[in-house]
């Protein structure tokens, strides 16, 4: 026994085989010590075989990838919460293909890694079910299941689950099949759909008992009842709620297809941010029916789960790609993040920088430089903040006037990296600047990632020089000159003589990385960004076009031609009244513009002839249609797409195939791919950007209310009235005078905004919602103030009723949010909305809140200009005054 008490000390399993081969010469081996060296020997032929799996995986990656989230993934796991890892649910079909879903599990048992998996078994169910004369019936896409179905789908699960596992363990990879005693439920409707399940409660304990033991847990979603009734449950259901209980990193969804697929391109859809593209893509016609109840499952099973959880829905043969490659193979489903930008540390908040630079940065933690040091340095230059809101990522940029950019910190968090939240904040920092340098050390693990962005790099003493925007070596010299006599970069990155001059993409090295929106995929090799948040924005158009306006008599049209006289690149040509033809626009200062009396005719004319690039129409409700239906025969004659069209009027806000423009609530990429933009209301736009923080905190069945005053220019113009010389005149409907100082509610049910704000918003909260909307006119010209009162579904503090709208609009440009409740002046003349007076009852179940607008600016002219500027590839504020 003292041999194995010495033999216990040695921790090289050499030495120990040695030692055993010695003693079993000598023959004083007993039964205890040969347990123990074949332990021993298991273990030394597990680390080999760990080692060979692990040099396989860099076969469809590169060493650092799959380093790096090997350890992410070895690291997320703990002994008293052993199954954080993954969530595998196997489809039925996916068990048809046996050997190849086999051999798949058993490369993460072999790198140590323990995924719970549970499976279907539904076409193999109907196979049987259909031979033994029973007939499928479903509800709902719910399979009825009565006592013979049952009976045969506990039969079929049992059986699958076995072959699975004699599987596994064919391969040397140790399973347990956990069939019952996980999942508990009751009934989901009797009557109606049998013996059904739905599950109540998740006990983990079996399944962390297995991992503890060793083993891979294989499960069934089959659930009892308390009363001890098996219960069919379906299994993407089961393995929602067991995701919910676990937490894991991944819930991965095998399938036969490998991925989720683009309804009319027929394209796999790379990533889906559902922070970003969940609204837009439930919008799309061709997302519907299980595709559609798919992405409802999922959205609210990440709601449910930190936001470090994703789902990849892919193949078997492809599970590897998906999970140790930046590339991926099948779809990535995860919630996003929000981002920021300041240019002050105390905005960001110093504290929280501090802490992040003192954990993440190289050079502070190897003391070549102090937090203090970086901060101070901070004082010499301009400089921004990229970040977000975990401070997963965060991202520091000089930019002194005149001179390139250059990110002199990039420090990501193992969930910033994993999740890609680095490429998000590189992404918003490509956006800002066309031109940029930054540096990191040769030895950085991520360092195929930064060549992955960089248009050219070079390497000196340990440290790599990378750039994008410049492709001309000689300008690439200078910049870098500059740069190094500024002091911006710490050391002499030039290398010396003409050989070692620096490589771009043009010569060779690098490359430029192209990012996915849902509809688009990665390019090969490359990681995935994300969809719409992370997808850099193309370069803003320069290109001058040309604009006609028809309607331009009413107050609108003269607020919209005084902003397009400061307009870079869009030129207004063409204004059309009636009433005012052969009078100038004394609005537009830009060049002398008469107004014309365009018919039909002439529009169709002239977008057959080329003559204009986008129509706004801003005629009265129900007048439009005659004007799009001109422009559309016009462009089908020229055989184009036809001009951007902006209709300003209610005519198409519910109308098929026309973009609805609100773009800090529904996007903008819609918009930007669009040619038929419906113009939101303005009462629409206030209310809709109050109730938009609390769509998911509204009470089920108690709508919102809005009350709403608007100044008398939103009652519109008397058509036929003159100046006093005679020239048509603009003039109110109503009038101060007529409404002897007070306030005149009007419209008190059924008015068209109330419909228009309910029908959108339900985009938002994804399923049909209402909106009690009650107008009033005042006397004042022009300016919106609405106040909502919403029934909350929880308890909330007026704190945390704030800050559900900070982060719903962080960063949006022409929205402010302030503690106090806005006034007029706060308003009127302004190009945004704003809001604040953030108040709960006292019971903490109501919230009432005040925003506000100028009804002729972000009520309609300002979002105008937002709408035609993204479709026609402007910047989206182009020629809109920011405060």
């Amino acid at each position: 026994m003292l041999a194995v008490k010495q033999l216990s000390k040695n921790t090289s399993s050499k030495a120990l085989f040695v030692a055993g081969a010695r003693r079993s010469v000598r023959g004083v081996i007993n039964a205890k010590d040969r347990i123990g060296i074949r332990r021993l020997q298991s273990q030394a032929a597990a680390q080999t075989d760990r080692d060979t799996i692990t040099r396989l995986l860099y076969s469809i990656g590169t060493k650092r990838e799959v380093e790096r989230y090997l350890r992410i993934f070895s690291s997320s796991s703990h002994p008293s919460q052993p199954a954080k890892f993954a969530v595998i649910k196997v489809g039925g079909a996916v068990l048809d293909q046996l050997d190849e879903l086999a051999l798949s599990l058993s490369f993460l048992y072999r790198v140590g890694l323990y995924p719970v998996i549970l499976h279907g078994a539904g076409p193999q169910l109907n196979e049987i079910i259909e031979a033994e004369g029973v007939v499928p019936d479903y509800i709902d896409g719910i399979r009825i299941t009565d006592t013979k179905t049952l009976q045969i789908a506990r039969r079929v699960f049992l059986e699958e689950n076995l072959r699975l596992v004699g599987a596994l363990e064919k391969l040397g990879c140790r399973a347990r099949p956990i069939t019952s005693g996980i999942f508990t439920a009751d009934y989901l409707d009797q009557d109606k759909y049998g013996l059904v399940g739905k599950i109540t409660k998740v006990d983990k304990r079996p399944i962390e008992a297995s991992i503890r033991a060793g083993a891979l847990p294989i499960l069934t979603s089959l659930a009892e009842s308390a009363e001890g009734q098996i219960l069919n449950v379906n299994a993407d259901i089961a393995a929602g709620e067991l995701a919910k209980e676990l937490e894991p990193l991944k819930i991965v969804y095998l399938n036969e297809k490998g991925g989720l697929y683009h309804g009319v391109t027929g394209e796999k859809l790379d990533v889906i941010n559902l922070d970003e593209d969940f609204d837009s893509l439930m919008k799309e016609p061709w997302v519907k029916y299980g595709t559609k109840l798919k992405l409802r499952e999922i959205k609210e099973l990440l709601d449910h789960l930190p936001r470090s959880s994703s789902v990849a829905i892919i193949s078997a043969d492809s599970l590897q790609k998906e999970l140790f490659t930046d590339s991926g193979a099948g779809t990535l489903i995860r919630r996003g993040y929000k981002l920021f930008k300041h240019s002050s540390v105390e905005s960001v908040g110093a504290d929280r920088l501090r802490q992040v630079i003192h954990d993440r940065d190289p050079e502070v933690l190897s003391g070549k430089q102090s937090v203090a040091g970086v901060l101070n340095d901070l004082k010499m230059t301009p400089y921004t903040i990229y970040g977000d809101e975990a401070f997963d990522a965060v991202a520091i940029v000089t930019h002194p006037d005149g001179e390139v950019p250059v990110i002199t910190k990039l420090l990501a968090s193992r969930n910033g990296i994993m999740n890609s939240v680095i490429d998000n904040v590189f992404n918003a920092i490509k956006r800002d600047h066309r031109r940029l340098f930054w540096t990191a050390r040769a030895d950085d693990e991520m360092r195929a990632w930064h060549f992955e962005r960089a248009h050219g790099s070079f390497t000196r003493a340990g440290r790599s020089l990378f750039w994008y925007g410049i492709q001309n070596v000689d300008e690439v010299e200078s910049v870098v000159k500059d740069l190094e006599a500024s002091g911006r970069i710490e050391r002499s990155y030039l290398p010396v003589g003409p050989s070692a001059r620096p490589k771009t993409a043009a010569s060779g090295l690098g490359g430029v990385r192209s990012y996915s929106t849902f509809a688009r995929r990665v390019a090969p090799g490359m990681s995935r960004g994300y969809a719409t948040a992370a997808t850099p924005a193309p370069q803003p158009s320069t290109e001058v076009k040309r604009l006609g306006l028809i309607g331009a008599r009413g107050f609108t049209g003269q607020a919209l031609t005084s902003l397009l006289s400061n307009h870079p690149y869009l030129n207004l040509t063409h204004v059309s009244s009636r009433q005012l033809a052969g009078y100038p626009l004394d609005t537009y200062t830009k060049a002398s513009v008469q107004f014309s009396n365009l018919s039909t005719t002439d529009v169709e004319r002239m977008e057959k002839d080329g003559e204009v690039d986008a129509w706004v129409m801003a005629l009265p409700n129900g007048a439009c249609k005659p004007f799009v239906d001109a422009v559309d025969r016009g462009a089908k004659i020229r055989e184009s797409t036809g001009s951007v069209i902006v209709d300003l009027s209610a005519d198409y806000r519910f109308e098929k195939g026309w973009t609805y423009g609100l773009p800090e609530l529904y996007g903008r990429e819609a918009i930007r791919a669009s040619r038929r933009i419906s113009n939101p209301g303005c009462y629409a736009t206030s209310s809709q950007l109050l109730i938009a923080p609390l769509v998911k905190h509204i009470t089920d069945g108690v709508w919102p209310t809005v009350f709403g005053m608007s100044g008398y220019s939103g009652a519109g113009t008397i058509a036929g009235s003159t100046d006093p010389d005679g020239r048509p005149a603009t003039v109110s409907k109503v009038s101060p005078e007529g409404l002897h100082g007070g306030v005149r509610p009007y419209a008190l049910t059924d008015h068209i905004h109330e419909r228009e704000a309910g029908y959108h918003l339900s985009s938002l909260r994804g399923a049909p919602m209402k909106v009690a909307f009650i107008p009033s006119v005042a006397p004042w010209f022009s300016g919106i103030i609405s106040v909502l009162s919403a029934p909350l579904n929880a308890k909330m503090s007026a704190k945390d009723l704030k800050a559900l709208y900070e982060e719903k609009y962080a960063g949006e440009k022409l929205i402010s949010i302030g503690r106090e409740v806005p006034g007029l002046q706060a308003v009127q003349d302004k190009q945004g909305w704003s809001v604040g007076g953030f108040q709960v009852h006292s019971e903490g179940d109501r919230a009432v809140v005040v925003g506000g607008l100028d009804n002729l600016l972000k009520g309609a002219a300002t979002q105008c200009l937002q709408n035609l500027n993204l479709a026609l590839g402007y910047d989206e504020y182009a020629g809109i005054p920011i405060e």
